[in-house]
């Protein structure tokens, strides 16, 4: 009686373990893409991928694809500037502006700039058009 116990805890035990391990699957091996965001994935053996995933669903092979998440909304950004005019006063120019990434170009701007392409292309752009 206690060995068929044994055999039947031992079974359950083995079957409640293979269960749980399914269930981490889908945990580790699918990534979301939400509503207003696209998703570059970056590949450890072949570098940024050239395809933008859109909204949903999607498969990754763990520890090989990382996804990475850009907001795709029109966001905005405020940069204020010193600058000197013609008398010699020094006046300070806030400008308020709105910017998107373009799509297509995801896969570049992750190659060449980074997840904080705003931080670094931006200001610069902006204080060569407010001083012109």
């Amino acid at each position: 009686m206690a060995a068929s116990a044994d055999k039947v805890l031992t079974l359950v035990s083995r079957a409640s373990l293979g269960l749980g391990g399914l269930a981490i699957i889908p945990s580790v091996c699918l990534f979301d893409v939400d509503g207003g965001q696209r998703a570059v994935v970056f590949n450890m053996l072949s570098g940024v991928e050239d395809k933008v995933r859109g909204e949903g669903t999607h498969f990754k092979v763990p520890w090989l694809m990382q996804p990475r998440m850009y907001n795709i909304r029109l966001r905005p950004k405020l940069i204020q500037t010193t600058t000197g005019t013609k008398d010699l006063q020094t006046v300070t120019i806030h400008v308020r502006m709105l910017f998107k990434p373009d799509v297509e170009g995801l896969p570049t701007i992750h190659r060449t700039l980074g997840e904080d392409y705003d931080e670094r292309v931006l200001p610069s752009v902006a204080n060569e058009v407010m001083k012109a």
